[in-house]
């Protein structure tokens, strides 16, 4: 596959929402790598969406990624492809990053909606999370065998810098150190 180019990428961040992070494995370090790539997809002016699980009982985003209202879609279903609006934000010829929880529910089957369609899926490894290792362990292992892409924070980050000269580089660099 090609690298992740900066001008035909879309973050998606699924479910990090504050009534389910404190029961993910390493929760923290999920919220803390989508945040980094939020603000370098910020910085680059990569466009990015959020979608929240039953919002009503599992409550809004994490406070700590802080998404403009505009940007989040509610949602019922495990996949995000049928929720309303959300194929809608994706430009068809741009590939999906996913970030989010948990890896063997929600991002797992978003991520087979997205390749049903067609997409070219990206899921970053240490910016999604379950409630136990095994069962993300097990999603990463189905997302690969399905055809979805398994990439670091790094990958994205430096994937989409794309070079050293940068004009952001070093703001960018500056959210990974």
């Amino acid at each position: 596959m090609p690298r992740l180019d900066p001008r035909r990428s879309t973050l998606a961040v699924i479910d990090l929402q504050a009534r389910l992070m404190p029961a993910i494995q390493g929760g923290s370090g999920v919220v803390a790598n989508t945040r980094r790539l939020l603000a370098t997809a910020a910085l680059l002016d990569i466009p990015a969406l959020f979608t929240e699980q039953n919002p009503r009982g599992l409550g809004a985003t994490v406070p700590e990624l802080a998404p403009d209202a505009s940007s989040v879609i509610a949602k019922m279903t495990f996949d995000a492809t049928p929720a309303p609006g959300f194929l809608d934000r994706l430009p068809p010829d741009h590939a999906v990053v996913l970030t989010g929880c948990e890896t063997h529910v929600c991002v797992l089957q978003t991520a087979l909606g997205l390749l049903e369609r067609g997409r070219r899926v990206c899921v970053v490894e240490d910016a999604v999370g379950s409630r136990t290792v095994e069962n993300k362990a097990a999603g990463l292992r189905r997302l690969a065998a399905e055809g979805a892409e398994i990439i670091t924070t790094e990958m994205a980050v430096f994937e989409w810098l794309e070079s050293a000269e940068h004009p952001r580089f070093r703001k960018v660099i500056a959210l990974i150190k």
